[in-house]
């Protein structure tokens, strides 16, 4: 049984459940990805093909297409289709011991880089003028660099400084 007629047969086991149809969608491709029945990398069917085979609208395919890609299941390529996420690893960090980002990954056994994607002088925005204390002639410098760890973009860090 291929992976979306899996999907498809998670659907119909879902479909007593009432709730509306591009969430029982949904929850099927996320169980599918979860179980690893798709994986990262892997192409969706088109929501066309979504839509016919589950006798659903195609509208109601791309709410739940949409819903999985804001969440960070799925990547819609333009002109390729939509696929399984790549699966990043969650990086949590405890607040009790204070550390930097590059202690931190480090520590982890993480090879750590940056990338700038802003510095410059600029004039303070309002909030930067009450928290930093400075007057309305004097100037803000901006910093906003990419934290990478193993070539996997983990965050980017902005900051304000008088």
């Amino acid at each position: 049984m291929s992976a979306a007629d899996q999907i498809f047969a998670m659907l119909k086991e879902s479909s007593q459940s009432g709730a509306p149809l591009y969430l029982q969608l949904r929850k099927s491709i996320e169980e599918a990805v979860n179980r690893g029945l798709i994986g990262p990398g892997d192409a969706l069917p088109s929501e066309r093909d979504i839509a016919s085979k589950a006798d659903i609208s195609r509208v109601t395919v791309r709410k739940a297409v949409q819903d999985l890609v804001k969440g960070g299941i799925l990547v819609q390529r333009h002109g390729s289709g939509t696929f399984v996420a790549p699966r990043m690893e969650r990086v949590e960090q405890s607040l009790s011991r204070l550390t930097s980002f590059t202690e931190d990954m480090a520590r982890r056994g993480m090879v750590v880089r940056s990338a700038w994607l802003d510095r410059g002088l600029y004039a303070p925005s309002p909030d930067e003028t009450m928290v930093l204390g400075l007057s309305s002639n004097e100037l803000v410098a901006r910093v906003a660099r990419l934290r990478i760890a193993n070539d996997t973009p983990l965050a980017i860090e902005r900051a304000a400084l008088s």
